[in-house]
């Protein structure tokens, strides 16, 4: 497990003083980064190799987001690879050793001269020892994507939204749909699926669908094809009663 402490900054909260999710994921990448720095397979090793990691899928489940100020600790760990996928979570604890929020990443071993994934190599199995999985409820990787979305107003992809490989970085697709969420929504988990990278001044169509609650943005091109898609559960009033009295189901 590779761990490191931090303190919420008002620069990643929103109005009511929360961290973003959209910060929540940021902590969580730079963890996975300071990770692969801490056992020698950073960027340049990797870029050396000729490959690189690149996120498939999140999922995301905040306890409690943490207000500015609070100080936390953030891990990550590997609990598997199987052929070219690596199996990664995350979580976010208080000074109390409370959990704030985990969640579990699945990620594609590439090789990228030939933009294709490779089988994961026995140096990578070797810098990233397995430790025991979380006790989570894992969801599918896959996101079943509603037939009827509305189509929103388009964006072009700016420079700020780009990372070091010149791409849409992974945390700001997820900022992008937060801005379909509905004023007081509760999240219980948050589920993304990348299908490709946007670049620099793509043009992204969003597709919203508002079924039960649950609100599913798919973030496309001019035809339809998405970039990337983002589910958004919300909790259950019965869910939000308990958390505002203590209150627990037998």
């Amino acid at each position: 497990m590779y761990s490191f402490t931090s303190r919420i900054r008002f620069s990643e909260v929103d109005t009511h003083l929360n961290l973003t999710l959209g910060s929540v994921i940021d902590y969580f990448q730079d963890c996975s980064t300071f990770h692969s720095e801490a056992v020698g397979m950073n960027i340049a090793r990797l870029s050396a190799m000729k490959r690189a990691w690149i996120l498939s899928s999140w999922q995301i489940v905040p306890v409690r987001l943490p207000k500015l100020g609070e100080k936390v600790t953030v891990s990550t760990w590997p609990y598997a690879f199987k052929g070219f996928f690596g199996y990664r979570n995350f979580t976010m604890t208080g000074e109390d050793g409370e959990c704030l929020v985990y969640a579990n990443s699945i990620w594609i071993y590439l090789d990228t001269e030939t933009g294709r994934p490779v089988k994961v190599d026995e140096e990578q199995k070797t810098s990233f020892p397995l430790e025991e999985k979380f006790p989570m409820e894992y969801a599918d990787r896959k996101i079943c994507v509603p037939e009827e979305m509305e189509e929103q107003e388009s964006f072009q992809v700016a420079k700020h939204h780009l990372d070091i490989n010149h791409h849409v970085n992974n945390a700001q697709y997820i900022k992008m749909a937060e801005e379909y969420l509905p004023e007081g929504f509760a999240l219980k988990e948050m589920q993304t699926e990348y299908k490709k990278a946007a670049m620099l001044h793509d043009v992204i169509v969003p597709r919203v669908a508002r079924e039960d609650g649950r609100l599913t943005v798919a973030l496309t091109d001019a035809g339809g094809s998405p970039y990337a898609v983002m589910v958004f559960q919300p909790k259950t009033k019965e869910t939000r009663v308990q958390e505002y009295t203590g209150a627990k189901t037998e």
